[in-house]
């Protein structure tokens, strides 16, 4: 009782209220201080910081629906179809959340695109934040798995074929491919056992680790400190009392701005909602609302758009993009020997590794190279901290060019996008091959090409004009 605050006799209802319980569990009252009331964040924040804290409002709304989804839905596959059927026409506001549910799949791969980039924009997995990138690679990576299983559930054309080919992908590893696709479908073809699988680690286990990575990310990012797009770390400037001259508490000034921007945000995701919840068919394709048939096969299978970057990847290394893929490991290995300041015996094994890779890549199949390319697009993404040779973290005090270079990046990624959405054809696989090339070519020679130019000097505290 003696660590107990009290207060003067009168004191009004509600801070007695606030009291009763800091005295009883002042853990949480000291988190909210830590990381809300007195953890001071940059005071320059611009439109690019919107997207972490919507992208925590998504995950919360996928939760949401979600657990009303279940209530309702079957992981049968002789049910699953007309179960999401009935919920769309017979459970009261079923469509609703249905529709909130699936729009929100898209809108978090939207949010989490855009805050990856403002990452990238602003050198956000610089030293000392290298782990809170790695945190939010995983969860992007963690985020894919969730949404593929989730793919499966309704049980539709594109959601059986879909899942069928990515599967199968796996098939091309060799050694184990055969066995892993087995373990992974429960069966020899994706069936009620597969559906089964799926439901569990989309209900359960993935979210759970998904849950598991956001509050690691979190705790990451307030141990070290939010970036700020001048790339200046406001804890080298700090006042008498030990607070950040450039900072400001997070509550309530961060809190009323990030309201402002989930007010826009669910005005624009209210729209989609209620007047194009298929938006074209990019969030629900239209063979998704005909019952999956193993007898017969779409004339398309193509993944959702938020896949399909890496689906044209995938499809891009055929036998003869092999021979690029050969001379680039050959390129780059002498390219290694040559610059790199190391012994001869290490250069020696970088040769000897470059030619084991090349055998490897003449003597296995081309599509298992596809499936490793698909891969390595995202895990190149957890390497990222150590690729950035640049003397500054931000986009602002880089040579002008390094625009064009993330800009033609961006557009690169999209185009990628769009043809995954589109059937094969010969100009579309020489176009995904170039763009395959770019995107790699982008991180692998970023110690090159982040060093060049003119970089402008970056000031000692942040720019920051009041509005």
């Amino acid at each position: 009782m003696a660590d107990f605050k009290e207060l003067p006799a009168g004191a009004p209802v509600a801070q007695q209220v606030t009291n009763w319980f800091e005295n009883r569990f002042p853990t949480a009252f000291d988190a909210y201080r830590v990381h809300m009331s007195e953890y001071y964040a940059p005071k320059n924040f611009n439109f690019w910081y919107f997207f972490g804290s919507l992208a925590l409002l998504v995950l919360v709304i996928q939760i949401v629906t979600g657990i009303f989804l279940v209530m309702h839905y079957k992981p049968d596959a002789a049910l699953a179809f007309a179960s999401v059927e009935y919920i769309m026409r017979d459970v009261p506001w079923g469509w609703l959340v249905r529709y909130m549910h699936s729009t929100g799949a898209s809108a978090f791969f939207v949010v989490v695109y855009l805050h990856m980039f403002r990452g990238l924009l602003y050198g956000s997995y610089r030293k000392p934040r290298e782990l809170v990138w790695i945190f939010g690679c995983a969860i992007f990576l963690c985020l894919m798995g969730e949404a593929f299983m989730g793919y499966l559930l309704p049980w539709g054309q594109m959601s059986y074929w879909g899942a069928q080919v990515i599967v199968n992908l796996f098939a091309a590893i060799p050694f184990v491919g055969p066995d892993l696709a087995l373990l992974i479908r429960g069966d020899y073809v994706v069936s009620d056992a597969t559906l089964n699988r799926f439901f569990s680690f989309h209900v359960i286990a993935v979210p759970l680790v998904l849950l598991g990575l956001v509050v690691a990310h979190l705790l990451a990012l307030h141990d070290v400190g939010s970036n700020n797009p001048d790339g200046v770390e406001i804890k080298a400037k700090k006042d008498a009392n030990g607070k950040p001259l450039d900072g400001i508490p997070f509550h309530p000034y961060y809190t009323v701005h990030d309201i402002f921007g989930v007010g826009v945000f669910l005005f624009v995701f209210s729209l989609i909602i209620f007047f194009a919840p298929e938006f074209g068919g990019y969030f629900l394709e239209y063979n998704n609302f005909i019952p999956a048939d193993p007898l017969k096969t779409p004339l398309h299978i193509a993944p959702v758009w938020y896949f399909t970057p890496y689906y044209s990847m995938l499809r891009a290394i055929t036998s003869e993009m092999m021979y690029a893929l050969i001379a680039c490991v050959l390129a780059g290995a002498v390219l290694g020997v040559l610059k790199a300041k190391v012994g001869a015996l290490i250069k020696g094994a970088i040769l000897v590794g470059a030619l084991v890779i090349v055998a490897l890549m003449l003597a296995i199949d081309a599509k298992f190279w596809g499936v490793v390319v698909m891969g390595g697009a995202v895990v190149i993404l957890f390497f990222l901290p150590w690729l950035d040779f640049s003397p500054v973290k931000s986009i602002r005090y880089r040579p002008s060019w390094h625009k064009y270079v993330y800009g033609i990046f961006v557009i690169n990624f999209l185009i990628l996008g769009y043809l995954g959405v589109q059937p094969p054809s010969p100009i579309g696989e020489r176009v995904s091959q170039v763009g395959t090339l770019f995107y790699f070519g982008f991180f692998l020679l970023m110690p090159w090409w982040s060093r060049l130019g003119e970089f402008k000097p970056v000031p000692d505290r942040v720019t920051f004009a009041a509005h």
